[in-house]
């Protein structure tokens, strides 16, 4: 018997259908896991309050209907979405000192930050055509950005990533495994394919096809932005709208697209020298500081959107104040 067939004979005795996988252990954790969950507790709790709030504020307040508004509160949905992959089972995993997952809640939680990522490329390229459009185009904003275009891209926004995923993930599940340790904080689509012994072309062309697709999208945003600068040298009134409306789509992009790239190039490329603590912050990074910082940027920095945050909060006050007084007299 040859080589090959001994070398197709031996996988194939070692493939087996794991129930669970093993997760990586953050590092110390027998030590220091009720400071890493009071930490991650602490973030999570953060990214709900922040993102909730300005989607509700959006929501109750009809001077903020507008089209660059409402992608900002996708882009706050999708960032509740995408940490909900994570937290809660980091959270799980810290209390009981237990790192395992269910081979199918892995592959969930591998749909849900893949889509969740995708998502908020999609999202922050409309936002960039909208800025576009309002910027360089003003006296057709109104008819270009009407409820109908709103709506279909908003549908190409959600259901374009979600269409990519789930033939990502049937084609991973597809994959008999040999092993059943990820060495990483969470699932991914990508450490589950290495999980297998057998031929995985196909997911690697087309995981090259998306990541090609959305790295195209990246390209497209980048280019929008550079013709944005060009158009606003000659205005004030346009420099002012480009400070104020696109410099937290170009922060928020800049720090996504940094952590993606690292995230992709070290999963399929990287080394086992890299530190262990910057290579779980650079994974961990995109899934932190996007969605806890986005809202904040944009509450900070869109005047209508502080205006109204404000405007609540002294509402809410005032509310809490008079049912203060009522108890009193009561």
């Amino acid at each position: 018997m040859d080589k090959c067939k001994l070398k197709h004979l031996y996988m194939m005795e070692n493939m087996t259908n794991f129930a669970t996988y093993t997760l990586m252990e953050p590092q110390d954790s027998k030590s220091y896991r009720y400071i890493y969950f009071t930490c991650f507790l602490f973030v999570y709790v953060m990214i709900l309050f922040v993102n909730i709030w300005l989607s509700v504020v959006i929501v109750l307040e009809r001077a903020l209907h507008e089209p660059m508004y409402i992608f900002l509160c996708n882009l706050c949905v999708n960032d509740i979405y995408g940490t909900a992959a994570f937290y809660p089972k980091i959270l799980h995993d810290l209390i009981l000192n237990s790192y395992i997952i269910p081979s199918y809640m892995c592959a969930f939680q591998a749909f849900t930050v893949y889509t969740y990522v995708m998502c908020e490329y999609s999202i922050l390229a409309v936002m960039a055509y909208d800025r576009h459009v309002a910027i360089c185009r003003p006296l057709d904003y109104h008819s270009k950005m009407n409820t109908f275009s709103c709506s279909i891209l908003l549908a190409f926004c959600w259901i374009i990533p979600f269409l990519i995923m789930f033939i990502a993930v049937f084609l991973s599940n597809r994959l008999v495994p040999c092993k059943n340790h990820i060495d990483k904080l969470y699932c991914d689509n990508w450490s589950i394919v290495k999980l297998s012994c057998g031929s995985t072309f196909v997911n690697n062309l087309y995981g090259f096809i998306f990541i090609s697709l959305y790295f195209g999208l990246v390209i497209v945003i980048t280019v929008s932005y550079i013709k944005l600068i060009i158009a606003c040298k000659a205005s004030l009134e346009c420099r002012r709208k480009f400070w104020q409306t696109c410099v937290p789509h170009v922060i928020s992009l800049i720090n996504l697209t940094v952590a993606i790239l690292f995230d992709t190039i070290y999963n399929r490329y990287g080394s086992s020298d890299f530190p262990v603590t910057l290579r779980n912050f650079l994974a961990l990074e995109m899934i932190i500081v996007p969605p806890l910082f986005n809202p904040i940027i944009y509450g900070l920095k869109l005047t209508e959107v502080r205006k109204r945050i404000l405007k609540l909060c002294m509402n809410c006050t005032k509310k809490i104040d008079s049912m203060k007084h009522v108890v009193y007299i009561l």
